[in-house]
Parts: C-alpha cells; structure tokens; sequence
C-alpha cells in the first residue's frame, strides 16, 4: 500500500523534528534553506541589545537607565517579533540572504562608530586595549555560538534536560537513594586522605574547574561511543509494528506502513552530532542533580568531621577560609566540588553501561532515540 501522507504532514512532521531538538533529521536540511531563518531571532537580539552601548557611558542620572530600557524594551520586541516571522519556516531568497548577512557584518563597524558620534569615546567588548577589533570578535563569536545552537538544536534539547531534571527531583527519594550508595562507595574513602587536602588546598579554582571539564568531556565521549551502538541497531529495526508505535502521537500516526516500505537510511555526520548532543544534554544534566547531592553530603560530612585542628593537619598548614563561608575552608569546598564532579562521572558512565542502572535512567533516553529514528525512517519514505 503505497504512502497518503500530504505535503502538510510532512511539514507539521519537520516541525515534529524541531520541537524535539532534532532538526538535522529534516530532508535537505542546510544553512540557507533553515538554519539561517531559525538565527534571525538571536541575531536580531544581539544586533538590537549591541544598541546598549549607544547609550552615554559617562551620563549620570536616571537618563542612562531610560535609555537602557528604551533598548532592553526594543530588544524583547525584536526577539518576539522576528521569532513570530521565523516558526513558519521561511525560505529566504538569495538576496535576501544576503542583505541579512552583510547587515549583521556591518555591525561591528556600525555600533562603535555610532558610540563615538555619541558618546565621543569607543568601549569595546573586552577592554580598551582591544579596539575596534574587541566588537568584531564580540558579533563574529556571538554568530558562532548562534550557528551551533541552531544548527543541532541546543536550545531546545537543554529545555528538554531540564524539564527532566524537575522530573527527577520530584523523585530526589527515588534517584538518589539508587544512585548515591554507590557513588559512595567509590569516592568516600578518597575524602579522607590527607594528600587530597594538601592538593586541594593549594589548587586554584580555575584549574579544578579545568578538571570538571575533563570528567564531563569523558562522559561525552562515552556517550558518543555508546550512542554509535545503539544507533547501528536501531537503524536496521524496520518492523511495521515498531514504526506504527513510534508514530503514535506525531503527525505520521495515520500514515499506513507495510511490510517493505521503508528502507533503512544512514545517519549522515550531523545527525549523529545531533544525536549525540541530545544524549550528552541529558546525561549531564543527570550528573549535575546527582553531583550537587554529592556535594550537599561531603560538604555537610567535612563540617562535622573535620574541625579547624584536623583541616590544619591535613594540608600540613593554616588552612585558607572562604570569603563567602567564613566557618568552611576553602579545601573543603574544593575537594566536595572535585567528589561531586568525579562521582557525576561515574554515575553518568555506570547508567550507560551497568544493566540495572541501564534500566533505570539511560533506558528512557534511548527510547527517545530510537523513536526519532524510526519516525525519521517514515519521513524519508514518504519523500521518495
């Protein structure tokens, strides 16, 4: 029985696709054709509110925060305006395109010639030492930024964490008590070494947020690893049945699907980055709720157990105090930031690969996959 789905559903399906954070799944998805059209709302927030050094850095008074406003006002108006323009989808001409890009390019030149005319002074970006070219950098990082997050959807993929982040601490008791036993295990003994303090003590913060960043660049790369798995088995899986189920709830649930009528299609190298940005999205949020549980518990351990006599034993020192907790070294808030970080890690690591954690808080993420594969499966039968 060969396909009924109308245009119309093919297009409330690529919206299906954008909703879900996976617009890279769309058929001849490109920078012209939607990337371009779905910036504009950022790119108009950044060209408008970049107005907010129009205003008279040197002006006293309650006219600098009229006018701070006047801009603020003018950049949520312009936000909403052009986001209005953009959730149909347009398609823009090619000179059009290109009148959108080169006034987005003029900017950099525009805004610090227009401060001088008022202000008769440049502040740019950065600081003073950087000149002309601290805007430039400033808009040129600022589409960039605004490129990736469009291009693989991370703007909608983080709202989609944390929708279930609120899900999970509405069942804190639940996860936590599965999770945190174990995480204990692994990383409680470690809180009770003296050389752990004495590195913690002297280590500054940039360089232990350096190190936060490399567990969470681990568990990327574990995600991406066990993504290319999962992805090669879901790909193949072609049954009526599993494609009807998928469907169920999408603008594809009427479309009639026989035996043979969908072919397996690769997955292209964005749409795995896509894939693999959802699942990273998801499991570090998970991290960050189990991680901050980890640091409430060492921070509430070390105020208890280790007392000003013993901290100055273990770091062999007058230990240093935080300026904002005048009763908690400064070592304490370190090394319970360091646990926190590295029994994230191995949580994030352990759902992935051990069978009972697997069930519990990876499993449903992999649902979603393989949901929107076997959708995407559909979709690309009804275009041939």
């Amino acid at each position: 029985m060969p396909f009924t789905a109308s245009r119309a559903v093919i297009r409330r399906t690529e919206r299906w696709f954008l909703q879900r954070g996976m617009p890279t799944m769309i058929d001849g998805y490109g920078f012209f054709s939607h990337i371009l059209p779905r910036m504009l709302p950022a790119l108009a927030f950044v060209t408008f509110a970049s107005l907010a050094w129009l205003v008279p850095l040197k002006t006293a008074g309650s006219g600098r925060w009229i006018l701070l406003g006047i801009v603020f006002v003018v950049t949520l108006t312009a936000w909403f305006a052009v986001s209005a323009f953009t959730r149909r989808m347009p398609s823009f001409s090619r000179p059009a395109t290109i009148a959108i890009l080169a006034a987005y390019a003029t900017m950099p030149v525009a805004v610090p010639l227009l401060q001088l005319a008022f202000d008769g002074t440049i502040t740019p970006p950065g600081s003073r030492a950087l000149g002309l070219l601290g805007f430039v950098l400033f808009f040129a990082a600022a589409f960039a930024a605004t490129l990736l997050a469009t291009t693989y959807g991370f703007g909608t993929l983080l709202r989609q964490a944390l929708r279930h982040t609120v899900y999970d601490l509405r069942n804190s008791v639940h996860v936590l008590g599965r999770a945190l036993p174990v995480l204990l295990f692994a990383t409680l003994f470690l809180f009770f070494t003296s050389e752990l303090w004495q590195l913690m003590n002297q280590l500054p913060w940039w360089r232990l947020a350096l190190v936060v960043a490399l567990f969470a660049a681990v568990t990327v790369l574990a995600a991406a690893a066990r993504l290319r798995d999962e992805t090669g088995r879901v790909e193949q899986d072609l049954r009526p049945a599993m494609l009807t189920a998928a469907c169920q709830g999408t603008p594809l649930a009427e479309v009639p699907i026989t035996e043979g009528a969908v072919r397996a299609v690769t997955l292209n190298g964005r749409q795995k980055r896509n894939l693999l940005v959802m699942l990273a999205t998801r499991q570090l949020m998970q991290a960050v709720v189990i991680g901050a549980a980890l640091f409430a518990f060492f921070l509430v351990l070390g105020l208890i157990v280790v007392t000003p006599g013993v901290a100055e034993q273990w770091v062999t020192a007058a230990p240093e105090y935080s300026k904002v907790f005048p009763a908690v070294p400064v070592a304490l808030l370190r090394n319970a930031t360091l646990l926190a970080a590295f029994g994230s890690m191995y949580f994030a690591v352990t759902s992935m690969s051990d069978a009972d954690h697997r069930r519990q808080f990876f499993a449903p993420i992999i649902d979603e996959i393989e949901r929107t594969l076997a959708v995407r499966a559909v979709y690309l039968a009804r275009l041939r």
